[in-house]
């Protein structure tokens, strides 16, 4: 097996689900029933700000909480359910949006280019530390 980079692995994933930009997220998130998933660390959360209405699920808690057969399974998961994932710039979110997928999550996508292309783009953030 050839070792792959995470660039790699990152640019594979971006063919196998659906990337959305900002303005196709805030669409979305407007006409309802979506469920927006902020994969950041709280520590970013709270230094960069959130997108009002983004349940937080760290990326590595993002398959418990996911699994109805875990422990730690949040309700708010349903792999009926449309679910946008984000992070940062897009590379956690496209692979976790790979791994819900695989767990039979049946609508995902991520926000390609995540909360910078989000603020990029004019997008309103909530919080945050910065000026």
């Amino acid at each position: 097996m050839t070792a792959k980079t995470a660039a790699e692995m990152v640019g594979e994933a971006k063919q196998r689900v659906e990337n959305l930009s900002p303005s196709q997220v805030a669409a979305e998130m407007h006409r309802g029933d979506v469920m927006l998933v902020d994969l950041r660390e709280q520590t970013e959360r709270d230094q960069h700000g959130t997108i009002a209405g983004a349940e937080h699920a760290p990326r590595g808690m993002l398959e418990f909480f996911a699994d109805p057969s875990s422990p730690y399974y949040r309700r708010e998961f349903d792999p009926n359910r449309r679910v946008i994932l984000h992070c940062a710039s897009g590379g956690r979110s496209v692979l976790a949006a790979v791994l819900l997928q695989q767990m039979g999550y049946r609508s995902v996508a991520h926000l390609d280019g995540g909360l910078t292309a989000w603020k990029a783009a004019g997008q309103p953030v909530e919080g945050g530390a910065e000026a």
